[in-house]
């Protein structure tokens, strides 16, 4: 049976076999995250403590903004208190 360190290891191997960046970080106490920047898309995989593994693919419409787009972005997300 393969354990969840050689999984979340097997896949670190194969992005860097690839050339492929990624980060390594937490968000969840129960959960390592694998974040992946490629061209037109972000990937954030969870490796989860109890064997599970859950993937989310963000993609881009290719559309490009200008500057006038940061104070759009920063009023909808900016902590409101």
């Amino acid at each position: 049976m393969i354990t969840q360190n050689a999984r979340l290891l097997s896949f670190l191997n194969e992005l860097r076999a690839g050339k492929i960046h990624y980060r390594l970080d937490q968000y969840r106490d129960d959960a390592i995250m694998v974040e992946v920047a490629v061209p037109g898309e972000r990937w954030e995989i969870e490796f989860l403590d109890d064997g599970g593994i859950e993937a989310e693919v963000f993609r881009s419409d290719g559309t490009i903004h200008g500057s006038t787009a940061l104070a759009d972005l920063l009023r909808r997300h900016a902590d409101s208190k």
